[in-house]
Parts: structure tokens; sequence; C-alpha cells
């Protein structure tokens, strides 16, 4: 018989209960009703009421198996009961799929797609990197991070906002596939922005030290959320051109 690799069951996804208690009420179910549809449809006899009371209130949180069954039950998608995806597990299990279908599909062997979920940290090639996007349906945020590149995409626009930002559209293209037009725009804003948080403001009592120790106390903040306003500021262009 082919060795089958071993398939350690999964971590809890980050379950959003009062999305699942809001879908339940919406359908008019109490927590009984829930408990038997996941016991006679899904065969999870150990489901109770007080499980379900639990689920809702936050104490536990289902396994991937129980939300994939509880969304069956509520008539949603896994995704409707979770919080925002963060790992590529989460972000799987939120497209409700098997491990091995999106091994299958982005051409991996199971235990070497599993090593990825378990470490964390995706290695595919940029072919396979392509197809996992598609598969599970990733935001360009989502996508960066995932395949490891917002370390290295919140380095280079540190480096563009405090120098030139001219010189690193080249780089951030390589990061982040997005015409160089936009990233060019996105570049200058941040730039600008970032450059208008260095000058000091005037403050009460006129004191130019507390006025530069806040300038230089927004001028940190606003470099530690530079991937987070770089994103913010590719959304707000494409709204205003209208892509």
């Amino acid at each position: 018989m082919p060795h089958r690799p071993h398939v350690p069951p999964p971590p809890a996804p980050p379950f959003d209960a009062r999305a699942a208690r809001r879908l339940r009420a919406a359908l008019g179910m109490a927590p009984e009703h829930v408990a038997y549809g996941m016991r006679a449809s899904f065969g999870m006899p150990y489901v109770s009421p007080d499980l379900v009371i639990s689920w809702e209130h936050g104490d536990v949180a289902p396994t991937s198996s129980e939300l994939l069954a509880l969304a069956g039950v509520l008539w949603c998608a896994p995704g409707d009961l979770v919080g925002a995806p963060r790992t590529l597990r989460e972000h799987r299990v939120a497209r409700g799929l098997a491990p091995e279908d999106v091994a299958h599909a982005v051409g991996l062997g199971l235990s070497a797609y599993l090593r990825m979920e378990e470490a964390g940290e995706w290695s595919g090639t940029d072919r396979q990197s392509a197809v996992l996007a598609e598969v599970l349906e990733l935001s360009l945020p989502d996508f960066v991070a995932l395949t490891g590149r917002e370390a290295r995409l919140a380095e280079l626009l540190r480096g563009a906002v405090t120098t030139r930002w001219q010189g690193y559209v080249r780089q951030v293209a390589k990061v982040v596939p997005l015409h160089r037009r936009v990233i060019e725009e996105a570049l200058a804003e941040l730039h600008a922005s970032y450059q208008g948080e260095l000058v000091p403001r005037p403050v009460a009592g006129g004191f130019r030290g507390v006025a530069a120790t806040a300038s230089g106390d927004a001028g940190r903040e606003f470099l530690a959320r530079v991937v987070e306003v770089f994103w913010e500021t590719v959304g707000r262009g494409f709204a205003e051109r209208g892509d």
C-alpha cells in the first residue's frame, strides 16, 4: 500500500462567534436545532446544544471539521463564520477546502504542502503562488503576506518614504505585482505624507521641543504602519480612477 502522510488535526480557525449567533437567529433556529443538524447530517454525535452555545459565547472554538459542518447547518459559507484569515491554513479553511485540494491545485505533494501550513511559511514558485492566490481567492495584501514578502515590502517602503522614493519603484514592483504607475503614485503620496508628519506643528504654549517630539512620535507611528498605509493608498487610488 502506498504510504499516506500523517495529516495532523488543524487548529481552530479564527472563529467569529457573533456571526454564528447572528446567522442562527436569522434562520429562526435554536441551539438545539443546530446541534441536531450536526448530529444527524454530519455524523457528529457529541455535538450538544451546550457546545453550540459555548461556540457562540466564544468560550471555545469549533475545529475545522466542526466549522464546516456548522456552516452546512446554517446554510452559509465557512468564510462567513471566521474572522479575517491570517495564515495559509486559515485562508484554506475559510474557503472550505481540504489540504489535498490545495496541494493538488498548486502542484505540490500533500506532505510538502502540509509542512508549509504547519510552518506558516509558503515557499512555492511564482507559478504556484499565482495558482494559490486564485484557489484561495486572496486579496493582494493577503497574497503578499502569505508568500513571505511583507517584511521585504515594509523595508522598501520605509526606505522610500525616508529618502528618494523614485529609487524604490523597481524594487517594490518585484515584491508587489502592480503596474509601475500605481506604485509610483502610491510611493509619491506616502513620501509626502511621511515628510508632512515630520514638520513640527504649533502646540499650546508654543513650545518647540514639545512640537518636535510630537512630530517624531507621529513619524515613528507612520513607519510602523507603513505597509497598511501603502495598501490604503493603493486602494484609494484604484477607487479614484475607477479601476
